[in-house]
């Protein structure tokens, strides 16, 4: 929305508080028009001819005005309000500077306001910087700017090479409560999946005492919860990082029981959210973090009270508590998701007591289909955890057909869930679960001709020639397995072979990774194992002279994988075995075979003594 300012307003010094009284009327004003009538303010800041006294209350009924709807934030942005508030903190009158600071501090925690336009002008963050030795206002507000500011990790560095945590250290030993609160905020968001801003933090000391210690004492039970769980943040954002170990006591015996506890019916509903979702980042990657929050204070079961809001209504007077939990209801069950998924993630005892939590399986289904991508997204990390279990594939996941659900979650899905998504099917369409009629290894015949006839050729030699390596990796892998057992080979090699033998040829003449090169000699040892299909490979010089180059090459995972190739051609109990032995050992490959058997690797060695005995049989 555009704004246009008045003409300037005359008001003497005298007649600020009743003047500007006028204005905060306005504010509440139901007339959209006279709510802008408040930006002329702006003016006023602005100008140098005015009493500081005057700019300052001009500058604390702005704060007030941006106090109210987006709609005014908004119009306060068009209007330039950050550029004129930054150029206040010029100003050498400290209570100019923290009436506009308290404004920018109010504007910065909109949601309507772009965090970038803190960074726009390099001066800044050094003066702000500058700023925080001068009270303990500048010291809350500018801590507070800093940690509402910082999103992603380019915000991080900017505030880190701008001397953030030396600057903002000694502020968690402040005699004002809201200083030390905001300064942890500050930590905590800079810590963030931050290695760089981790390391350094445990190193730091205020007083004597190092950062880590000064972060468990404030997650003690008698601490404000704000205060346990923001510090909890800090030394899990710290661990993750691998500034402190695992198994250390201040994460093992401090941070993981308080954030246990804040999982509690005791606790708020925002903090139940915050207090999971923090414990599930923190034993995310971590076997017995994992097996350590699964037995303390029985919080299996206890994440599964996250799953009952709202709760019933009985009297008017509960409204208000409904519309509370209707707006956290959906944020509870996506924490609860990812807290199980990282609960389960490793050990299978622990999935067992997951899924036999009351009425589990029928909450991931139903998380499955829910209208919040974010449940959603929670919803198919938890069962992709949970899938990783054979016993329950066998039995919970089929009993409840999860696999339906899971492929209407894959249709017009963004990429995110479509990654979870896809790696839990490929888990329930493993060989040994009961869903695994719709997978393509060890699948019959009709099942691989379906995958081939739905993914479209055209399609899957598109993909190999992807030039993203994971899609490359990924499809290899199909066609590898799609290439399995002899009777499918020739089936698909008699159709497609051409294109196929095509594709493998690029793949193997082109600049790869050993990783690709390695899964394609794979699918040519497939190949080579089909009755039929392995005259392909025979009747291809070209392809025969890269198996031979392979034989010879510096990495033994890909001399490994060409050996495959040549045993599977030359095996004598197979028809015209003779021929292809003879016709191998005119191109060189017996000698080769000496060669290797002779070589230091025993994988290696075994293999070409296995080969040469084919021609000795």
């Amino acid at each position: 929305m555009a704004c246009v300012l008045e003409a300037p307003l005359r008001m003497s010094v005298l007649s600020v508080t009743a003047s500007s009284r006028h204005y905060v009327d306005r504010l509440f004003d139901l007339d959209p028009q006279k709510v802008l009538q408040g930006v002329m303010l702006l003016y006023l800041l602005q100008q140098e001819s005015s009493s500081t006294e005057l700019r300052t209350e001009c500058a604390v009924v702005l704060g007030s005005l941006a106090m109210g709807t987006e709609n005014n934030v908004k119009s306060l942005l068009d209007c330039h309000i950050i550029p004129a508030l930054l150029q206040g903190l010029l100003s050498p009158d400290l209570k100019f500077i923290e009436a506009c600071l308290r404004c920018l501090r109010t504007v910065f925690i909109s949601p309507v306001t772009p965090e970038d336009l803190l960074y726009t002008d390099a001066t800044v963050i050094s003066h702000l910087m500058a700023l925080l030795s001068r009270s303990r206002y500048t010291q809350e507000y500018i801590c507070q700017i800093f940690s509402h500011c910082c999103k992603g990790p380019d915000h991080q560095t900017i505030l880190f090479n701008h001397g953030a945590v030396q600057n903002i250290a000694h502020l968690l030993v402040s005699s004002s409560y809201k200083v030390r609160m905001q300064a942890l905020k500050c930590f905590s968001v800079l810590a963030f999946e931050n290695p760089q801003v981790s390391m350094t933090l445990v190193n730091v000391s205020v007083d004597g005492e190092l950062l880590p210690q000064i972060f468990v004492k404030m997650l003690q039970r008698d601490k404000p919860i704000e205060m346990q769980l923001t510090s909890a943040k800090c030394l899990t954002s710290m661990c993750r990082a691998g500034a402190i170990r695992t198994d250390d006591s201040c994460i093992v015996l401090k941070t993981l029981p308080c954030l246990v506890r804040m999982c509690s019916k005791e606790r708020l509903l925002e903090e139940r959210v915050e207090g999971a979702e923090t414990l599930a980042y923190l034993i995310e990657t971590d076997v017995e973090l994992q097996r350590i929050a699964s037995i303390t204070d029985h919080l299996i079961v206890m994440l599964a009270d996250y799953f009952k809001y709202p709760s019933s209504v009985s009297a008017i007077t509960d409204i208000k508590r409904l519309d509370h939990d209707l707006k956290h209801a959906h944020e509870l069950r996506q924490a609860a998701f990812k807290l199980y998924a990282s609960l389960g993630a490793n050990d299978e005892d622990i999935r067992k007591k997951i899924i036999e939590t009351e009425n589990m399986m029928d909450r991931i289904v139903n998380g499955l289909s829910e209208s919040s991508i974010k449940v959603r997204l929670a919803a198919v990390r938890c069962l992709h955890s949970l899938s990783r279990s054979v016993q329950q594939l066998r039995t919970s996941f089929q009993d409840h057909a999860v696999w339906k659900p899971l492929m209407k979650v894959l249709q017009n899905a963004p990429n995110e869930i479509l990654i979870v998504a896809s790696s839990t099917l490929c888990n329930l369409l493993l060989e040994f679960s009961p869903s695994k009629e719709n997978m393509a290894f060890q699948a019959e015949q009709k099942i691989k001709s379906d995958i081939l006839r739905g993914l479209s050729t055209e399609q899957l030699f598109q993909l190999l020639s992807d030039s993203d390596v994971n899609v490359l990796m990924k499809t290899l892998g199909l066609l590898r397995n799609l290439l399995s057992t002899r009777p499918h080979i020739d089936h698909i090699m008699s159709t497609h072979g051409k294109q196929i033998m095509q594709a493998v040829t690029l793949i193997l003449e082109g600049e790869h990774n050993i990783e690709v090169k390695e899964q394609t000699l794979c699918i040519l040892a497939n190949i080579a194992d089909g009755t039929t299909a392995k005259e392909l490979i025979m009747t291809n010089d070209d392809i025969l002279q890269k198996i031979k180059y392979y034989m010879s090459h510096s990495n033994a995972k890909l001399q490994l994988a060409a050996m495959f190739c040549i045993s599977n051609l030359i095996w004598n109990e197979e028809e015209g075995s003779q021929e292809r032995q003879d016709k191998l050992r005119d191109m060189g490959i017996v000698d080769i075979l000496h060669k290797l058997s002779q070589s230091s690797d025993p994988n290696l060695c075994d293999k070409a003594k296995t080969a040469l005995q084919q021609y000795l049989a």
